[in-house]
């Protein structure tokens, strides 16, 4: 891969729609289906080497900057995002390895996916926001923003005495942690050509190829040494540490581009108060609040029966339902009718390759997180794997996945098209593997059948979310890069949650009942302990009666989860169909130097 410093020319832009360019709104070209943001006279914004004036002041710092960088700087850039990557993705691999211990120390081992769903909502819907955060007040603010943020998670998790604190440090930390990665998405974006897009995103995550062997070690280490709050701890002051440099690579090189003149000077002239209702207006703050609060109480609805006396029927579980479904509607008419700046941009979702791709996105995280969220565990009990084994095997997907990136961003480059990876190997590969798991990850199965199975998940996963993200981004400019890109990840994340919420759902819906089924009469008054402790399943001798009836309990949810997982994709197909083959060697985005 070369840097280079100029940019191609661009091909020849059909005439905009007299009111869109007036407005500057988002339009469609429909012969080649590429929505294009045009300035006031007509022509893309690409279509010159000058500072966009009409973007917004995140995006005019970002162009500027890249035409005064150097090769050199750039090269660091790309060098610090690989280190960054790489303590993060070893920090996350352990915290994985560690919240079914967290969760058992406080006897609350089957709140082991409940604890996500929370925060991997939060933290999807925030990126919202966050792009407007990056667009209005520039790239750093925003990544020294999330920095704060999970660095303020691992310490709550570090000092936690519960597992309501844990949860709410999961929020701060996922919040952080998804969006230093959303951020650096963004900036790679912002310095890559369309074409090595793929390739340079695949790059950024190859860390996970390493930190994959890490992972579970260090997490053993912890708990067999200091003990995990130390493991959260370390980290608390490793991850800042090893995000200043690209901290001060955006400061130094922001400054250069201010002292050449090149960033148009802005003058609000609004009083504070006008300021506040600028950013309340430009936020959405009214239609976030809407949207979270409306799907955290339909999706915690799902997994609070179990701790009811009632179940299902309780008043809090109907009144969650009900309230939810109510505010999650009156997002869709706020938007639609009241909203000064809607949540979304409508013209760019409603596009059929981004509203495909975030459908293929959000579909991918359910069946993803239906499957894995006590596959750790599982491992550990069934299978009799250490916490370092079990990690090797939880994690092929993130090593597979992330090599198989690298494969298919130099496919994409060499062919200029990426629709015909996800229909023909992405999507029919995954179902394979996930369909073939329901037969294979059960008791007194061999291991090496759930290995083949993840290895098949990873490649085909892999190919999928770098497509997803390359169809998202090759249908607009680089003014709404930030925007849609974040559309793309809140649906991924809300996948999550919903994949998170089945999963709990299944599992304290069949695991205790198949316990009672199972397990020997005189372990009976243990079946709470059992229930709630990893710790106390894994106590009972392998091949004992009573670790034999946790085993078939065990295998009964997961059959269960593994077919709603597999049903899912069915959807993901479809989604990919309605993509348009778009060529991305013909499209230009950025400007200055870039990859």
């Amino acid at each position: 891969m070369r840097f280079r410093n100029r940019i191609p020319r661009f091909r020849t832009e059909t005439p905009a729609v007299v009111d869109d360019v007036r407005e500057n709104k988002p339009t469609v070209d429909k012969e080649a289906g590429v929505t294009k943001a045009r300035t006031s006279n007509g022509l893309n914004d690409s279509d010159t080497d000058a500072i966009s004036l009409d973007a917004q002041p995140g995006v005019q710092k970002v162009e500027a900057m890249t035409k005064t960088w150097s090769r050199g700087h750039l090269i660091t850039a790309y060098i610090t995002i690989w280190v960054i990557f790489f303590v993060d993705a070893m920090q996350q691999g352990m915290s994985s390895s560690l919240t079914p211990y967290v969760t058992t120390s406080f006897y609350a081992h089957s709140l082991t996916a409940t604890t996500g769903i929370m925060s991997g909502l939060i933290a999807g819907l925030f990126k919202l926001p966050l792009a407007k955060i990056l667009d209005i007040w520039g790239r750093p603010q925003g990544f020294v923003l999330m920095l704060t943020s999970l660095v303020i998670g691992l310490i709550m998790m570090a000092a936690c005495n519960g597992v309501e604190m844990y949860a709410a440090a999961q929020v701060f930390y996922w919040l952080g942690y998804n969006g230093i990665t959303y951020t650096i998405s963004v900036f790679i974006a912002d310095t890559s050509a369309l074409k090595n897009r793929a390739l340079m995103f695949a790059f950024a995550s190859s860390p996970y190829i390493i930190t994959v062997w890490v992972g579970g070690p260090l997490a053993t280490a912890f708990l067999n040494g200091p003990g995990f709050r130390w493991g959260f701890g370390a980290f608390a002051i490793i991850t800042p540490v090893v995000c200043l440099p690209l901290i001060a690579l955006f400061w130094i090189n922001y400054r250069k581009a201010e002292k050449a003149g090149l960033i148009p000077k802005r003058e609000s002239n609004r009083t504070f108060s006008q300021s506040v209702w600028y950013y309340v207006i430009e936020f959405d703050l009214c239609g976030l609040l809407l949207i979270t609060t409306g799907l955290a109480l339909f999706l915690l609805a799902f997994n609070l029966p179990t701790y009811q006396t009632e179940g299902w029927k309780a008043p809090i579980i109907i009144c969650f339902f009900i309230f939810g479904g109510l505010l999650i509607i009156s997002f869709a008419f706020f938007e639609k009718y009241v909203a000064p700046k809607t949540f979304i941009p409508y013209e760019l979702l409603m596009d059929r390759t981004v509203l495909g791709a975030c459908i293929l996105s959000a579909t991918l995280f359910v069946s993803f997180y239906i499957w894995d969220a006590f596959f750790g565990s599982f491992l550990q009990v069934v299978n009799g794997l250490s916490i370092t084994e079990a990690s090797y095997v939880t994690n092929i997907y993130s090593i597979g996945s992330c090599f198989w990136s690298l494969i298919v961003g130099v496919l994409i480059r060499w062919s200029g098209r990426f629709k015909w990876l996800a229909l023909y190997f992405g999507v029919p590969v995954t179902i394979l593997g996930v369909g073939l798991m329901i037969t294979f990850r059960q008791p007194d199965v061999n291991i090496g059948y759930i290995v083949m199975c993840q290895i098949f998940i990873a490649f085909s996963g892999g190919t999928l979310v770098i497509c997803e993200q390359m169809a998202v981004m090759a249908v607009t400019s680089h003014q709404y890069i930030a925007v849609v890109l974040a559309i793309e990840s809140m649906f991924s994340s809300v996948g999550g949650a919903v994949g998170l919420t089945v999963a709990s759902a299944i599992w304290n819906g069949v695991f205790p009942v198949r316990l009672a089924e199972y397990l020997p009469a005189e372990e009976m008054p243990n079946i709470a302990d059992i229930y709630s402790k990893l710790t106390t399943q894994l106590s009972y001798p392998i091949g004992s009666p009573t670790r034999d009836a946790i085993n078939q309990a065990y295998g009964d949810a997961q059959k269960y989860m593994l077919i709603a997982a597999t049903v899912v994709q069915v959807i993901s197909l479809a989604s990919v169909i309605v993509w348009r083959d778009i060529k991305v060697s013909d499209f230009k985005q950025v400007k200055g130097v870039v990859v």
